[in-house]
């Protein structure tokens, strides 16, 4: 008997090993609950925070419907209406959209791979309340006047400190800035948590196609966000130091913001619809009671959409000046990504033609998303083609067209999944007729409130106004929008009463109440499954109705706790093979402190609380030392029974590890933000005339070959440090990564006095704050690479570094190669870049 292939054990399982698992699991209660890192319990707190944002927003939603409702209306002013436009727009794309799919996906994943938790249950912890406390305390600023008021897009030069010279748009960037770096976890553990921690037999093959539109959000995330941090970096950069990157009499352009921004701005809303699709595509085929048609066609048509999203960012920039070639290509580029859409949608429709269709509740939510989400992208189609876009760009045609495709394609699949998985939480399906009153006062309400928009928008009216005069013909439509969107807030209401009963009702087993055919059906506690089950096709509980009982019983995988603690199976990425057995984290209050100190470092330097803030910030730095210092320690076990007759190693190092993996998906989002500092670099630099500008000059050849040298001999000496044996003394190891950091400072200093000595001046000119950017940037890098040499080698001392837990060796040389890479990149960009220009 192999460990690829296991047949069901026959052997009876002690009664202990069942109480081992719930004492080793137990969720904390009352207000512990703060210290929890299970998955089931920092997904739902996960989901409620992110719903009660959605509400939030709807309500910002509802005033701006209420101000124009009638023409000359006084009920907000203007300045009061430009901080709700842009809280709404913000609230419901940051603080909602995005943290809401993660926050499905923390709940539902491990049980639908088959997995006790994700493989990082802190950082999903981490996540979830760097979100909860930036958030909230961002919402709060619209209660003293401090709400940013430039959009939800912040363009400059109206968000600059010229226009905006408050605080309001501080506390966008920063706090936008913060959690964007939030939602980034999220998908490092989500990536590494479906590729790495899927039941054995769980090939990619058969893996949910929920779980693959995840995967491919994950990566999504990881391309797309560092852009839209970099630019919020570089826009805070020029508020607070006078940096003019956007400045177009110092050399900046505005039009360089819209290209960071929207090349995050375009796929987030495919990142915010892949996963509503991911979940369409599990739902249909059991409300059908038959298998996905076309499942291979949809999952390439998932991996479809992601690819051509990176194409439209600049979609939302046809009239802002771009050039006719660029223009085509993103209209050729948005039209294409039509086909994958189309190849789900038309899969969807064959599943529901080959079963039978069942009218419950979610099958309502998903039928009035089928019929909304195409009418939006009907008109996506239109303002694909560039003459018409010319005509309706910024107006409220394309208010309309994005409500259509974000409500239609994210708002109600997400409400039929809350009927779908509700059972999961406490075992009871909601009301019926309360699910039917509400889904037809969504579906009327928001048609009634979004329909008139597109003809309210070929009238001429304008987006982001707040008021208009009579006469114009927007009368009534205007007041019709407005009837809506109260009758759609009713229809929300009546869900959230009929969800809330439901919760409220004693607990019991849930049970397979849509008889599903995914894992996530099968009976679990606080642990997880009883046993990790062996899968065997795409559908496994239809496949083999047998599962459920033989799982309970700890026939399969992992029927016990193999160490006395948490853990989890880890399995080869393609084949889904076991590889190890990985010891997982237990509940813990650092998480929830380290948050607390970011999201307070973060919001109180905004406000220029700045002893407060650094205070903040050395709590957050201690508590994840504490919290590293915790994660490597070395295993009193090597070998773990997994299994009647298998064993596995107990955790992994170098490739084989999932932290490594963790480590390099980070390093590209890291890559993703460098490549955004050299891309307004090297912007900035093909605006002039002349490069380098007027008053600065390159240093000598010499400077840069010597500092690079330098760099590349600390990565040397690192490698070597990588490799020496860890058995016996380590005391080699320590002289070359304090060697190394000598170097890499060393070379470092030697490109910035050159650069000072050139007259490098980021106040000056674009291109100064360009190299100046990027130089910081770099700086920071080798202290975070001071402090990992320094943190391998305080583990050495303490004898925590072995052949078996090197984690922090092998990913602190990557950080380090990584930085070596970077630099050798500046050098050539600030030195043969502007020569080559000569």
């Amino acid at each position: 008997m192999t460990a690829m292939h296991r047949l069901p054990s026959t052997t009876p399982r002690p009664p202990e090993e069942l109480k081992q698992l719930e004492d080793v699991w137990r969720t904390p209660t009352g207000w512990r609950v703060f210290s929890a890192v299970n998955n089931t319990t920092v997904g739902l707190l996960y989901i409620g925070t992110s719903l009660l944002f959605f509400l939030l927003a709807g309500v910002l939603g509802l005033m701006i419907r209420a101000q124009l409702a009638v023409p000359d209306n006084t009920l907000l002013s203007a300045a009061t209406y430009n901080q709700v436009f842009t809280m709404h727009g913000t609230v419901m794309m940051f603080l909602f959209a995005i943290p809401v799919v993660e926050a499905i996906a923390v709940y539902l994943l491990p049980n639908m791979l088959g997995a006790r938790d994700l493989p990082f249950p802190r950082l999903s912890a981490y996540a979830f309340w760097a979100y909860a406390l930036g958030g909230l305390g961002f919402f709060c600023t619209l209660f003293v006047g401090l709400a940013p008021d430039g959009g939800w897009f912040m363009y400059p030069p109206l968000t600059g400190k010229a226009y905006s010279p408050g605080l309001n748009a501080d506390f966008w960037l920063l706090g936008i800035g913060f959690i964007e770096i939030s939602a980034i976890a999220g998908a490092i553990e989500l990536i590494v948590g479906i590729l790495f921690t899927r039941a054995p037999g769980m090939t990619l093959s058969r893996m949910p196609v929920y779980a693959w539109a995840m995967l491919v959000v994950g990566v999504m995330i990881v391309f797309a966000f560092p852009a839209v941090i970099a630019g919020t970096a570089l826009l805070e950069l020029e508020r607070a130091f006078d940096w003019p990157f956007f400045i177009a009499e110092r050399g900046g352009d505005p039009i360089l913001w819209q290209h960071l921004f929207w090349f995050f701005g375009h796929p987030e809303v495919y990142i915010i619809f892949l996963p509503a699709a991911g979940m369409v595509s599990t739902m249909i085929p059991t409300i059908a009671g038959t298998g996905l048609v076309g499942r291979r066609a949809v999952i390439v048509a998932v991996v479809g959409v992601g690819f051509f999203s990176f194409g439209l960012w600049a979609h939302h920039m046809f009239t802002a000046g771009i050039g006719t070639l660029e223009a085509g290509f993103t209209s050729a580029a948005s039209m294409a990504v039509a086909v994958p859409t189309a190849i789900q949608l038309f899969a969807w429709l064959g599943t529901m033609w080959k079963g039978r269709m069942r009218l419950t509740p979610p099958a309502l939510f998903l039928l009035g998303f089928l019929f909304i989400f195409v009418l939006g992208g009907l008109t996506g189609v239109m303002v694909a083609v560039v003459p018409f876009d010319w005509q309706v760009h910024d107006s409220y045609f394309i208010v309309a067209h994005f409500h259509y495709v974000l409500i239609g394609g994210m708002v109600f699949p997400m409400f039929a999944a809350l009927c779908y998985w509700l059972p999961l939480v406490k075992g009871h399906v909601i009301d019926t007729r309360c699910a039917t009153w509400s889904f037809g006062l969504m579906f009327g309400g928001f048609n009634l409130a979004f329909f008139p928009m597109h003809l309210t928008g070929l009238l001429g009216m304008p987006r982001r106004v707040y008021t208009y005069p009579s006469g114009l013909g927007w009368e009534l439509l205007n007041m019709l929008s407005t009837v809506g969107s109260f009758v759609f807030a009713a229809g929300v209401l009546l869900f959230f009463h009929g969800m809330i009963r439901s919760l409220l009702r004693p607990e019991k087993e849930p049970g397979n109440p849509w008889n599903a055919g995914t894992l996530e059906w099968l009976p679990n506690d606080c642990y997880g499954v009883r046993s990790i089950p062996q899968v065997e096709s795409n559908d496994p509980l239809w496949d083999h109705p047998a599962l459920a009982r033989e799982v309970e019983e700890g026939a399969h995988w992992l029927p016990n706790t193999a160490t006395g603690k948490r853990e989890t199976i880890v399995t080869t990425p393609v084949d889904a093979k076991p590889r190890y057995l990985l010891v997982l984290p237990t509940d813990s209050w650092l998480p929830f402190v380290c948050a607390a100190g970011t999201a307070g470092f973060f919001l109180l330097s905004t406000a220029k609380f700045t002893v407060s803030a650094w205070l903040c910030g050395a709590v957050a730095i201690v508590t994840l030392l504490m919290w590293l210092w915790e994660s490597d320690r070395p295993q009193p076990l090597r070998i773990a029974r997994v299994a009647d007759d298998v064993t596995l190693p107990v955790g992994a190092s170098g490739t084989a590890s999932h932290s490594w993996w963790a480590t390099v998906i980070m390093l590209i989002v890291d890559l993703g933000i460098f490549l955004s500092f050299l891309y307004a670099y090297v912007h900035v630099s093909m605006r002039m005339e002349i490069c380098p500008p007027p008053g600065m000059r390159l240093p000598d050849p010499w400077r840069p070959v010597l500092a690079t040298g330098l760099l590349l001999a600390s990565a040397g000496l690192v490698a070597l440090a990588r490799r020496r044996p860890l058995e016996g003394g380590q005391g080699v190891l320590r002289w070359a990564l304090a060697l190394a950091i000598a170097l890499g400072i060393g070379g470092f200093a030697l490109e910035l006095t050159g650069q000072i000595a050139g007259g490098l001046n980021p106040v000056r000119n674009a291109w100064g704050a360009a190299v100046a950017t990027m130089l910081a940037y770099q700086g920071m890098h080798l202290l975070l690479c001071t402090a990992a040499a320094g943190w391998v080698i305080a583990r050495s001392l303490c004898r925590h570094l072995t052949p078996h837990s090197r984690g922090s060796l092998d990913n602190a040389a990557l950080i380090w190669y990584y930085t070596v890479l970077q630099g050798a990149i500046i050098a050539a960009a600030v030195h043969v870049w502007p020569r080559l220009m000569a």
